[in-house]
């Protein structure tokens, strides 16, 4: 697992904020790192990137290459229970438990101010790791996520394979269902979505998660914007924004 780390020039002086960022399908720790344009107000207000690996990779398994949608580069942030994929695709606790020790032992980073926040896939998973983790994270925010993994095809190809045909398992890495079952978030989240996103109707749906949001009295802040798509232009766009979000969470 390769991941990389951001850390502003305040950090020369004491530990700083940190804020994990989780990438989209096909992406590395690298993607976020070099489009997104973030470094520069993450320096301003300073605060620490750390941005994972989606997936583990060379892992030798059968199925695991040649699917964009599925295996490496398609972790989905949750911990598989089905064989093979239970002995290396353990992506949630690796984002929860195991990256976070080893970080927090090496940067100087304040592990208590954390954010998240991603990016489709990794939309989802931000959302679904700060929502099962209350009190963790203090701020959240997600570009163009996959809010309903059990309800778009995404989701219904992966998770069977890495979970089973139990979909009850499923809705612990569902954010709408989370939130429908009573999980809440400590604050506002902040989701933009581009109107243009050719995976909006299919596979992003953010109406599913708005309406589950609105019925449980979870705050969200949900901004739709016309001609962005799901590209990183799109992030790049509203990066400063997201930043500035978490930021007024974290910094006193």
């Amino acid at each position: 697992m390769r991941f990389a780390v951001y850390l502003p020039p305040a950090a020369e002086k004491g530990p700083v904020p940190v804020l994990w960022f989780l990438a989209g399908l096909t992406c590395t720790a690298e993607t976020f790192t070099i489009k997104a344009g973030a470094q520069r107000v993450a320096a301003e207000q300073g605060l620490a990137l750390v941005m994972p690996d989606t997936s583990p990779r060379d892992t030798g398994l059968a199925g695991a290459t040649g699917d964009w949608e599925f295996g490496e580069g398609a972790g989905f942030y949750l911990d598989a229970t089905e064989a093979p994929w239970n002995e290396r695709f353990r992506m949630y606790s690796y984002v929860v438990d195991e990256l976070p020790r080893l970080v927090s032992g090496r940067f100087p980073l304040d592990m208590g101010r954390q954010g998240i926040f991603g990016h489709s896939m990794g939309g989802h998973g931000a959302l679904v790791v700060a929502l099962r983790n209350p009190g963790r994270y203090r701020s959240l925010s997600a570009f163009a996520p996959i809010v309903a993994p059990a309800s778009v095809p995404w989701g219904q190809k992966a998770f069977p394979r890495y979970l089973g045909a139990d979909r009850s398992t499923w809705a612990r890495y569902d954010a709408t269902c989370l939130v429908e079952e009573g999980a809440r978030f400590d604050g506002t989240i902040l989701v933009d979505q581009g109107e243009a996103d050719g995976f909006l109707l299919d596979q992003l749906q953010p109406q599913r998660f708005e309406a589950a949001c609105e019925e449980a009295g979870q705050a969200l802040d949900l901004r739709m914007h016309p001609g962005y798509d799901h590209g990183y232009y799109f992030i790049q766009t509203f990066i400063e924004d997201h930043l500035r979000h978490h930021a007024k969470a974290l910094i006193p």
